[in-house]
């Protein structure tokens, strides 16, 4: 292809004429800052100079804020110029009108740290974002509008993300590069070809909101897949269109996509993957670094911009993993490794030694050694007790009742776990199916009678289940939003019960709905504040079924990262200190353990542990501190893992 004559080589092949040498001088003398598309040469000019990026992606709200400028730090000294940063909109607006951006969402002090390190910024703040996180980043109070069209001009939907960007946008604007700051580049949306709307109107709209509060200078662009449907409803006249791909994609194929598309500019790839995200199911997900170096070197030699999504990926912390649903709902796993170049534990890897040595070739790297891996410590074995469970500590506002279920959204709980409870409505001496006949469940169901778990109902895949019991048995349905999907037409992804369930021949009524806020009891350090919350005396082996645990991990002098390994255990969540780490599923697989980092451990202080377990703890109720991730399930025990 004849492309870009703007290349980052150690000699610069694109000259600048006599009237543009004396525009970049006065730009220098005046001490003036531009980012601006050279339409001419086919390239980024920064302050009048021909620029080339290379990027990689970073999510600040994926990675402690201990650890911004350790990951930023690594990433500048692999010779990056520039990073590529999603703003998750329900991160900060989880509840509508209450604005958060302090400690680990103080976007600000990312930007700053980024801007110390020598990093330049590509901000992609949506309002939609994908990133495989909860409802594409949506807040899933957008849904109380039951009939509100997500990601459209649809009014309700349209005067949100105008208010919410009226909130983010004026934060950003004195960190646009051409304000002093280090934001070179804005995108508009996320991929907005792949979506069914293929709204124009839409779009239009989010281009006059960020013209408006970002002015009209900034370069504004758009990404979308490699096809032309997704480029054809992805792309609008005055944002320049990008594209994205991975390592098994032609190259030059791909750029002259972006060519019909943008005739003259420069070229980029906004998401060259290096690697691929996990399903609670899948095999973990492993792009060879080869591969990911060799593309790297073609792309860059061509002159194009390149965004390595991820660099390093972080971690699904608390409730924050979206899920995907084709055929059916998958929900992603709580580690977003996503085998990037920076592990999980932002850890060097050689996936980022074979990159560093690709932009070598192409660009001028910081002198002195790689920052070493974040120490890591083996702690060890922990066993741990039942709780007893008191509604009025995890419900203290007590049940709602209604006629028939309730979701999430209209109870005002949006993440976590309800609790759905009625009685049966005859006597059952038979086992009866209980059935949800519009597969009403989102997404998992743990079923109890008069406290005797009795199994469970999955989002497409369990929909039916025997019960017995006599009239006027107290049925409990603990139901489990797993992450709302995050992309695709079906991000409207209501939770809990949706609809009725059918027992036998009966529809299921009068229910008392319990909202939970366990996260809140916890962080309020129950169960550990009272230890009369304990059994008195521990069972050969535990009952089936929901059941909180709690243990203490003794200080030891360090608070170094480790990684938690919950041996036979099934389902469930954990918190360490009052922190919501995320779900475990190792029966499901692929992870095995969960990240936890060092500086939320005490070095004097006992470490509270609390295990949601949904299904069945092991006999032994040990928990495993291990100073190495296990991110896929052992051969010898795939086969088995598979038919759980």
């Amino acid at each position: 292809m004849r492309e870009s004559k703007c290349r980052l080589l150690p000699v610069l092949k694109c000259t600048l004429s006599l009237s543009e040498q004396s525009l970049y001088y006065l730009l220098q003398v005046s001490g003036e800052r531009s980012f601006s598309i050279d339409y001419k040469h086919n390239c980024f000019l920064k302050d009048g100079k021909p620029f080339q990026y290379i990027s990689g992606s970073i999510h600040y709200s994926r990675i402690p804020r201990y650890y911004w400028r350790d990951r930023l730090v690594k990433m500048y000294m692999t010779g990056l110029n520039a990073i590529q940063v999603y703003v998750p909109w329900n991160f900060h607006e989880a509840v509508q009108g209450v604005h958060n951006f302090t400690g680990d969402r103080d976007l600000e002090h990312f930007l700053d740290l980024a801007n110390q390190t020598g990093l330049l910024v590509i901000l992609r703040p949506g309002p939609y974002i994908c990133a495989e996180w909860e409802m594409g980043g949506l807040p899933a109070w957008l849904l109380q509008k039951p009939n509100i069209i997500l990601r459209s001009a649809d009014t309700d939907y349209a005067q949100a993300v105008s208010n919410w960007l009226a909130v983010l946008l004026p934060k950003m604007k004195p960190w646009l590069y051409i304000n002093g700051g280090n934001i070179i580049s804005v995108q508009v949306e996320n991929e907005y070809g792949s979506y069914y709307a293929c709204d124009y109107n839409y779009m239009r709209h989010l281009r006059t909101l960020f013209r408006f509060f970002l002015g009209e200078d900034t370069v504004l662009f758009t990404t979308d897949g490699n096809t032309d449907k997704e480029m054809t409803c992805g792309t609008l006249e005055g944002l320049y269109a990008t594209v994205d791909f991975g390592t098994d994609t032609n190259v030059t194929e791909a750029f002259s996509r972006q060519r019909r598309f943008e005739p003259r500019g420069p070229l980029v790839n906004s998401e060259f993957y290096t690697g691929w995200l996990d399903h609670w199911g899948d095999q973990h997900a492993v792009v060879d670094a080869q591969k990911v170096s060799r593309v790297l070197g073609e792309m860059l030699t061509m002159g194009a911009n390149v965004n390595m999504y991820m660099f390093e990926g972080g971690t699904n912390f608390g409730y924050w993993n979206g899920a995907d649903h084709d055929t059916r709902f998958r929900s992603v796993v709580t580690s977003y490794d996503y085998d990037a170049p920076l592990s999980e534990a932002g850890d060097p890897t050689e996936k980022l030694l074979a990159i560093r040595d690709v932009i070598k070739q192409f660009r001028d790297i910081p002198s002195g050694p790689m920052p070493p891996a974040t120490p890591k410590f083996a702690y060890g074995f922990v066993t741990l007790r039942k709780v007893i469970l008191l509604l009025n500590t995890l419900s203290p506002l007590g049940p709602v009742k209604s006629q028939h279920p309730l979701t999430f959204e209209e109870m005002k709980q949006y993440y976590g776990y309800m609790l759905y409870r009625t009685t049966l409505p005859r006597d059952l001496s038979e086992p009866t199916p209980l059935i949800s006949p519009l597969n009403g469940v989102h997404d998992r169901a743990y079923v109890s009678v008069n406290g005797v778990f009795r199994g469970l109902l999955e989002r497409d895949t369990a929909l039916v289940m025997n019960i017995t019991g006599q009239q006027g048995d107290t049925v409990d349905i603990l139901v489990e939003n797993m992450g709302r999907v995050n992309f695709g037409s079906k991000i409207n992804d209501y939770k809990g019960l949706l609809s009725n369930l059918i027992l036998g021949k009966d529809v299921l009524t009068d229910w008392k709905i319990y909202p939970l806020d366990i996260d809140g009891a916890i962080a309020a350090r129950w169960p550990h504040s009272d230890s009369r919350k304990y059994f008195p005396t521990p069972q050969k082996e535990p009952l089936p079924g929901p059941a909180i645990y709690m243990g203490t991990l003794q200080p030891n002098g360090l608070a170094w990262d480790t990684f938690l390994k919950l041996y036979e255990w099934t389902k469930g969540q954990v918190w360490i200190n009052g922190v919501n780490l995320g779900r475990y599923w190792p029966a499901r697989g692929p992870q095995q353990t969960l990240y936890i980092p060092g500086p939320l451990l005490s070095t004097s202080l006992p470490n509270n542990i609390t295990v949601l377990e949904l299904e069945g703890a092991p006999a032994h109720l040990r928990v495993l501190f291990m100073d190495r991730p296990q991110l896929s399930v052992p051969v010898c025990l795939r086969s088995s893992a598979i038919l759980k």
